[in-house]
């Protein structure tokens, strides 16, 4: 229950958030209820699902499953940007559009290669190492070959991650 009256926000932006939640469809059909109509949301989400690299290995794979498993333990949903359009439809959003933004780095976007791939991904993976370990999914020595695979794509190899952002309306009525 948010704290607000209904029909009060002409736009909400979340981002990142739909992911963590048992129930997302739930919560956007609480943010529909204080947007006024005609009122917007717009919604971004990645897809964990969606990473791929060269080269990539069985061991860059399973680290990277974990943290989509450890999440989905949780109850949340590492893979939700594919589903943000029929969350959207399903909490009764209208003129719903979806679009990729898709993130690629290679050695010619040293600044993509650091930003993203090493200080957002490869570190959000890395922060679930001892989760990961605990819970029986990757053994030590197999979650440091693929932190070390995924490092290894820095510098000589490629990397690619989709996020998604979803816009959807209030009806008038």
């Amino acid at each position: 229950s948010l704290p607000y009256a209904d029909n009060c926000f002409d736009d909400v932006l979340v981002c990142f958030m739909l992911e963590h939640l048992k129930r997302p469809c739930d919560v956007l059909m609480e943010i529909k209820r204080v947007l006024k109509p005609g009122g917007s949301l717009t919604a971004i989400e990645g897809d964990h699902g969606s990473f791929y690299c060269y080269p990539q290995t069985p061991a860059s794979e399973k680290v990277v499953r974990c943290l989509i498993d450890l999440q989905a333990a949780a109850g949340g949903d590492a893979l939700i940007g594919r589903r943000l359009y029929p969350l959207l439809v399903r909490a009764h959003f209208a003129d719903v559009s979806v679009t990729p933004r898709v993130v690629y780095a290679d050695p010619s976007r040293p600044e993509w290669e650091q930003g993203f791939s090493r200080n957002t991904f490869i570190a959000m993976v890395a922060g679930v190492e001892q989760a990961a370990i605990a819970a029986g999914m990757i053994a030590a020595a197999a979650w440091r070959r693929g932190i070390s695979d995924l490092e290894a794509t820095i510098g000589q190899g490629t990397f690619h991650y989709t996020f998604f952002k979803a816009v959807g309306h209030k009806p008038d009525t």
